[in-house]
């Protein structure tokens, strides 16, 4: 059997940043508890290890039971600024492992929340990274998940409007730019802001040269991983057979008759765990 590696996939530089940010912070504060606020990342393998050397989860609710001086690692999808006041009122050390690019956007919702616009942020209802910008931008916040949803909020739209359209990290580029279109048709100088992450992209255009040279593709990464999940649709709409699974142990049997299997991976997926997806199928059988 041939494997083929697409030539972008794994880790980004944000999720990479907070998982080498927790490491950090559990060998530096080894007499205290330490926390990721929520899971640290979209990656069962990886939550398991990390918990392996210390690392709890903590959720918003119960910030107010933990105890005082506790470290806290704030993930890459970032929080509300009324978390980080809640955490500092628990005099809780915190390291904010906020991607960057997910700071920017909630920098740029505070600052048009400030002068006057309405945020409209293009994203997934409840995903922690729209959760955090919607606290930037106040009252002022409008979320919209799919054209549909734009096509609605315009109608309802009386008169001139001061608006600024931004996008969660990891949303659809596709949908982005149709939300965009229809936004602009019914905002007259609406302010568009594509923040969109470029390894979303990265690795959607890296599976697309994949495709055609394999036999099946397998998508390694969490099963709530939004930007995997995106990873298995296009997998299937461009090979014949295509798979998602989190670790090798999960490998369908029909991959190990191909005879050239292509592997991508989520933006939350280990190294480690892609290494031995690839050496399971180099052997042919499950180890």
């Amino acid at each position: 059997m041939k494997v083929i590696l697409a030539d972008v996939l794994g880790y980004c530089m944000g999720v990479r940043r907070a998982v080498e940010s927790a490491e950090s912070a559990l060998e530096k504060y080894s007499d205290r508890q330490v926390f990721s606020l929520g899971p640290l990342i979209h990656n069962r393998t990886a939550l398991e290890l990390l918990a392996g050397k210390g690392l709890g989860i903590l959720e918003e609710k119960d910030i107010s039971g933990i105890t005082p001086g506790s470290v806290v690692i704030i993930r890459a999808h970032g929080v509300a600024p009324s978390v980080i006041d809640c955490l500092e009122k628990k005099e809780c050390i915190i390291i904010n492992a906020t991607c960057p690019r997910v700071m920017a956007s909630q920098k740029n919702a505070r600052k048009y929340a400030a002068l006057d616009f309405t945020i409209i942020l293009a994203g997934d209802k409840n995903h922690g990274e729209v959760t955090g910008i919607a606290g930037y931008a106040g009252n002022s916040f409008v979320l919209l998940q799919n054209d549909e949803e734009a096509k609605d909020y315009i109608r309802t739209l009386n008169g001139e409007k001061k608006a600024v359209l931004l996008s969660q990290t990891t949303f659809s580029p596709l949908e982005f730019e149709r939300i965009s279109k229809t936004v602009s048709s019914g905002i007259n100088g609406v302010l568009v802001m594509n923040t969109i992450c470029p390894a979303t992209k990265e690795r959607q255009d890296a599976l697309l040269r994949l495709c055609p040279q394999v036999d099946g593709v397998l998508v390694v990464g969490g099963k709530n991983s939004a930007n995997t999940k995106r990873l298995l649709q296009t997998a299937k709409e461009h090979c014949a057979e295509a798979e998602l699974i989190e670790t090798a142990d999960e490998i369908p049997e029909r991959f190990f008759s191909m005879q050239t299997v292509g592997i991508t991976a989520g933006a939350s997926t280990p190294d480690d765990v892609i290494k031995a997806v690839q050496k399971t199928l180099e052997c042919g059988r499950k180890v």
